[in-house]
């Protein structure tokens, strides 16, 4: 409705314009009510250019109608207090609408409308902030909740947050609140609990017969598993969701190397499955708890409403799983079983020392955080190289030239088809390893890394930490700095490993921390790796992978940067 605004002698008019007499006393009120809002909003603007009194005569002049009357008491006895609080209010809806992403610190919410209006592309947001405003940014929640961040991708700050004072920068009690589901697992625990764990785990690792295990299981897998399924959508020309098989094909694997029992998730007709289902309603529940105010989400825990009423009931379908497997595991060792899996030797440990505690909480606690770390960085990790391989042909063909010249030494190939390759074949593999690693740089898992803060301490960049803050590393935002990757850093460049001799050249770990970096760098590296090039190395030799177009590919909003509408692909059986 257009209005006129009549300055008179005594005062201030409002006509309707481009109207007649006789329009109705609704119409009026409309009119009135417009010219109200556009005048608070105006009067609300120039509260610091005016005292307090000439706001007072600003709303006394203005014709308030009967919808605001309620509010005029409110009005004329804190005017400028309910104009900042309506111009506030009305702002952010403008900024909620505006094209313009950057991250702005509001009064009073802070930066949290930032975060409502992005957290869809969280990722991509963070990405774009520092781009805008450099490495390392500061930002504060709610003046009614305790939320100060830190959010860092310089490699400096990186360095000296995970390696070099590590210990001022522990997980903290905000971490353990958050990520509560893993109760003293390895990921939460710090200082002399961390350190026993940390040793019991290295030992488990390392030992030879559960590195054996590990390769035997991969080759097994795939060979049973992956390849029979991907064989089976090629005769069909069916259209099949990657990252779906990449996902129950490594939590298939975890499940075996945790406990010994094969969940049998990777088979024809991709029945669901519980506890993994339990899994990503966790991760879901723990990525909404690390975007909204403490306060927010400890309320909707209380009432159970959201995505903390869906991770409470993952919660206990998880736990009802974990107790099932681990009083199997410990009926096992009582019967005198030799299994070389991660759970029986934890029972075993169980057994032989006095440092750690002998009911089966510990057992769940480790068990299921050996299951996140092992399931979705290593299947979210495949999908995504898979998805830049198709973009960048020249790199696939690389791989296959490898592959082609290791395969020549056996002469059973041609009668053996599908081929799957034994796990010592690949471990020359230099541009297969570069590949894997680019593929990690540019989608990290897990992308994001938060730490509390200690004492008060002042980051290499000069930014002042204190305690009670929030620091988050994020190695996905640092793959994309130029001044840290260079102007090619957006490519996909398996060559940047390689150096001028042909052999790996691996990069600082602060620079390409998606396995971590000092004391807590992961010890499922090299297990990882291993499953990556059994996988990759059957599906590439004996298969074409076509994505199909006009799919939307993007990160989910997750700690773990799986994507978000996943990978539909076509699998064709490759002819050499």
């Amino acid at each position: 409705m257009l209005i006129e605004v009549v300055e008179e002698k005594k005062g201030m008019s409002i006509k309707p314009a481009n109207r007649k007499a006789g329009t109705n006393a609704g119409s009026e009120l409309k009119s009135n009510s417009i010219l109200t809002i556009v005048l608070i909003l105006v009067s609300s603007i120039s509260t610091l250019l005016f005292p307090v009194p000439s706001i007072k005569k600003m709303i006394e002049k203005l014709s308030l109608n009967p919808i605001l009357t309620a509010f005029h008491h409110h009005l004329m006895r804190w005017p400028e207090l309910c104009l900042a609080a309506i111009c506030l209010f009305l702002s952010i809806i403008w900024y909620l609408k505006n094209k313009n992403d950057h991250y702005m610190q509001w009064p009073i919410v802070g930066v949290l409308p930032s975060i409502i209006k992005n957290v869809h592309r969280v990722h991509d947001w963070s990405v774009e902030n520092c781009q805008a405003f450099g490495c390392t940014i500061q930002a504060k929640g709610p003046i009614f909740c305790r939320w100060e961040l830190l959010f860092t991708c310089d490699p400096r700050n990186v360095e000296y947050i995970l390696k070099t004072n590590v210990t001022n920068f522990p997980k903290g009690e905000d971490y353990l609140e958050a990520f509560d589901v893993l109760g003293d697992g390895l990921f939460n625990v710090d200082s002399e609990l961390w350190q026993i764990q940390r040793s019991m785990a290295r030992k488990a690792f390392a030992s030879n017969g559960f590195r054996g295990t590990m390769c035997r299981l991969s080759k097994k897998l795939v060979e049973e598993g992956l390849v029979p399924l991907l064989s089976n959508a090629a005769r069909e020309s069916s259209v099949v969701d990657l990252q779906d098989i990449f996902m129950r094909f490594t939590f298939d694997i975890i499940i075996i190397a945790i406990f010994g029992r094969d969940s049998k998730s990777l088979s024809a007709g991709f029945k669901d499955n519980e506890l993994a289902n339990s899994l990503d309603a966790v991760l879901d529940g723990i990525f909404s708890r690390h975007v909204s105010p403490r306060i927010w989400w400890k309320l909707c825990r209380l009432l159970g409403i959201g995505e903390e009423r869906k991770l409470a009931k993952a919660w206990k379908t998880i736990d009802i799983h974990m107790a099932h497997y681990i009083s199997l595991k410990k009926a096992e060792a009582i019967a005198g079983s030799e299994e070389a899996d991660l759970m029986a030797t934890y029972v075993n440990f169980q057994k032989e020392s006095k440092d750690f505690s002998s009911n089966d909480k510990f057992l769940r606690d480790t068990a299921l955080t050996f299951i996140l770390a092992g399931r979705d960085t290593t299947g979210t990790t495949l999908t995504w190289f898979f998805y830049t391989l198709s973009k960048n042909p020249h790199a696939e063909a690389k791989i296959l030239e490898e592959l082609k010249k290791v395969s020549r030494k056996d002469s059973n190939v041609e009668q053996n088809s599908p081929w799957v390759f034994n796990s010592e074949d690949l471990k020359s593999l230099v541009y297969l390893h570069a590949a894997l690693c680019e593929a990690m740089r540019l989608y990290p898992s897990p992308s994001l890394n938060r730490k509390g803060v200690l004492k008060e301490d002042v980051l290499p960049n000069g930014t002042v930490v204190k305690p009670g803050m929030m620091v988050i590393t994020s190695a996905y935002a640092m793959a994309r700095m130029e001044c840290v990757w260079g102007k090619d850093c957006s490519e996909f460049k398996p060559e940047r490993w390689i150096d001028e001799h042909g052999k790996l050249s691996p990069e600082p770990l602060t620079k390409f921390f998606t396995f971590g970096a000092g004391p807590r760098i992961c010890l499922g590296k090299e297990m990882g790796f291993t499953v990556m090039k059994a996988a990759v190395a059957a599906v590439l030799f004996n298969f074409q992978v076509e994505v199909i177009e006009g799919q939307t590919i993007c990160p989910k909003p997750s700690l773990v940067l799986s994507m978000k509408n996943g990978l539909m692909v076509k699998i064709k059986e490759r002819v050499s």
